[in-house]
C-alpha cells in the first residue's frame, strides 16, 4: 500500500499488530519506569506520577516508603508530613492528600489490601482510569491499557485514532490489539514516546514504524 493510500485507510488490526511487533522488535518489552516493590508502592508511585515525570517520583519515593512502608501506616500520616517529602513532584499538597485519603480508603473499606478492579480502585482518591489501568495491569496482570499523554499523542500520529479523548483512544487501540498484548502495548509506546516520537522533533528518520506510520510517511 502506498503512502498516500494508507493515510486514507482506516487502522486495520494487522496494522495495528505490526505496529507493536516492530516496535517490540526494536526496545524489547520495556519495564515499567516506576521503581515500586508491590502493590503498595506501585499505587502510591502512581498517583504521584501525574504531571510529573517517574524519574522524580522514584527519587522521593524511598524515602516515604521507608517512614510509611504501607497503607496502614500511610493512612495515620500527618499530611504536613507527607507534602514535606513528596514536595518535588509538583502539586504536592493535592497529592499528599490524595495519597493518604487512598490509605484511609484501602484500610477502611478494604481491610487493608488494594482492590483489584477498576471499579473499586477508581473510588480512591487521586485514581482515575488511566491509573487504574496501570495498577490492573502492572499490579494485578489483568489486561488493562492506559492512556498517557505519549500514547495520547502517538496513537493519533499512527492513526489509530484521531481524537484527543483518552477513553476513545484506549478503546480504538484495545479494539484492534490482542488483549493478551496490552500491557506490552502500553509500555511500548510509552518509551518510544520518550525516546523517537517526541512531541515536539519527532526523529521519523529513526522509526522502525514509519513505514505504517500516517504521520512519518507524509511528506514534510
Amino acid at each position: 500500500m502506498s503512502a498516500a493510500a494508507r493515510r486514507g485507510a482506516a487502522m486495520t488490526a494487522r496494522r495495528a499488530r505490526a505496529v507493536i511487533s516492530r516496535l517490540l522488535e526494536h526496545y524489547g518489552t520495556p519495564a515499567p519506569a516506576l521503581a515500586f516493590g508491590d502493590r503498595y508502592q506501585l499505587a502510591v508511585a502512581v498517583s504521584l506520577s501525574a504531571q510529573t515525570t517517574d524519574r522524580q517520583v522514584n527519587e522521593v519515593t524511598p524515602i516515604l516508603f521507608e517512614r510509611y512502608p504501607d497503607f496502614e501506616r500511610l493512612s495515620r500520616a500527618r499530611i504536613s508530613d507527607v507534602e514535606r517529602i513528596v514536595k518535588s513532584t509538583g502539586f504536592f499538597r493535592n497529592k499528599a492528600k490524595n495519597i493518604v485519603g487512598m490509605a484511609r480508603a484501602v484500610v477502611d473499606e478494604f481491610g487493608g489490601a488494594l482492590p483489584g478492579t477498576r471499579e473499586a480502585l477508581m473510588r480512591l482518591p487521586g485514581i482515575g482510569r488511566k491509573s487504574a489501568n496501570v495498577i490492573l495491569s502492572i499490579g494485578f496482570g489483568v489486561p488493562a491499557f492506559a492512556v498517557d499523554t505519549h500514547i495520547l499523542r502517538i496513537a493519533n500520529r499512527i492513526g489509530f485514532i484521531e481524537s484527543d479523548d483518552p477513553d476513545a483512544v484506549e478503546a480504538a487501540v484495545t479494539a484492534l490489539v490482542p488483549e493478551r498484548d496490552w500491557t506490552a502495548a502500553h509500555l511500548v509506546l510509552i518509551t518510544h514516546g520518550r525516546s523517537l516520537c517526541d512531541a515536539r522533533r519527532p526523529r521519523c528518520a529513526e522509526c522502525p514504524v514509519r513505514s505504517l506510520c500516517e504521520y512519518g510517511s507524509t511528506p514534510r
